[in-house]
């Protein structure tokens, strides 16, 4: 375990997404991985992986992490605690209060039992899905616990190269409501609108219903556990958009009268003050210049054009990219830093690639 901030053994409870992502990172540190699962095809298929190996008789684990849905988070976690008197627990589930709640009415051990969560995941889930590099950069929550359990807790996002952030539990519940349940509530209901669209207008789709709508593919059956374990967190929020949403209706619903388009340009305006509050690139878009590339489709295309950018000296801070089924070419939608620009719009249009305007 050379250099790993891990000693001893780390248990996995749950062998999804999350549960094998965390595996593989914290073995390709060397780090000795116990891997379980109420599913013996899943654990199977996460060991087939690499993410860890089947528990043993003699296991002594310092650390236990439970993976599994939320609406048995609590049963699992309390399961843990008697049968590893030793070890810290925490659980990865993306509610934090009503966890502890269910613990502390059950009578379990809650001194050794730490609540966190990381901001990660894909649309996909599963161990065919997971993959040690989801949790770079992202913000792990930890709520509570004493110093040195917090410490092994930080240790434990470090490695993975996630980045440890302190909550408590309401803290956490109200915050991921805002960032996390709610954009997925309203991305499933837009992305529910195109079910009686007729096909003409569905293909007429440009990258912001695609961006609108990319995590309305995740899973409903999980979905319904997260948002009931955090219906008043999500409702609060919900109650404020329905009341945004009423204002441009009404607006919309009499465009020409004393106020109407102010009120709709305000709204929009909002959302431009709010999206530069998102950390991260993405968020953060002012800080970059963004230029658009038209791609050829044809393999090896994307690879040229990012290799000419390196020949350039020209890092790519963020990459977006457009391309419709059956289309011809696409677009490629490249940020850099705003002292880059020109030179490199330049040298790219003297390569012979074709510079356009920005996406929607």
């Amino acid at each position: 375990m050379t250099g790993s901030r891990i000693s001893g053994q780390v248990r996995i409870v749950g062998a999804g997404l999350l549960g094998a992502s965390i595996g593989h990172g914290l073995r390709a540190g060397g780090v000795d991985v116990i891997l379980d699962d109420a599913s013996r095809s899943n654990l199977r298929l996460a060991i087939d992986y690499g993410a860890g190996r089947a528990a043993a008789p003699d296991d002594d684990p310092r650390l236990v992490v439970v993976a599994v849905p939320p609406d048995v988070t609590a049963e699992v976690v309390a399961r843990e605690l008697a049968a590893y008197p030793a070890a810290l627990v925490t659980d990865v589930a993306s509610v934090k209060s009503s966890i502890r709640s269910e613990l502390v009415e059950a009578g379990a051990d809650v001194e050794r039992y730490v609540g966190s969560h990381p901001m990660a995941g894909r649309e996909r889930g599963g161990a065919i899905s997971a993959r040690a590099d989801i949790f770079e950069g992202r913000p792990w929550v930890i709520c509570g616990g004493t110093i040195a359990q917090r410490r092994q807790l930080e240790d434990l996002a470090l490695e993975l190269g996630a980045v440890p952030v302190s909550m408590t539990p309401e803290e956490h519940d109200a915050a991921v409501a805002l960032v996390s349940h709610v954009p997925q509530v309203v991305s499933s209901l837009l992305a529910a609108r195109l079910i009686g669209a007729p096909d003409p207008a569905v293909s007429l789709a440009g990258q912001g219903l695609r961006d609108t709508t990319r995590i309305a593919g995740s899973a409903p059956e999980l979905w319904v556990q997260i948002l009931s374990a955090n219906a008043g967190a999500v409702a609060r929020i919900l109650r404020a958009y329905r009341d945004d949403l009423d204002a441009v209706l009404s607006a919309l619903e009499a465009p020409d009268a004393p106020g109407a388009r102010r009120g709709i340009a305000e709204a929009l305006a909002s959302g431009n003050t709010g999206v530069a509050r998102i950390p991260g690139k993405h968020g953060t878009s002012k800080q970059f210049a963004r230029i658009v590339v038209k791609v050829e489709d044809r393999p090896g295309e994307l690879g040229r054009l990012l290799a000419e950018m390196g020949d350039l000296g020209v890092n790519m801070e963020d990459l977006r990219l457009e391309h419709s089924p059956r289309a011809q070419v696409g677009f490629a939608e490249i940020a850099v830093l705003p002292e880059v620009e020109q030179r490199l719009v330049a040298d790219l249009q003297e390569r012979g690639w074709s510079i356009m305007g920005a996406l929607e």
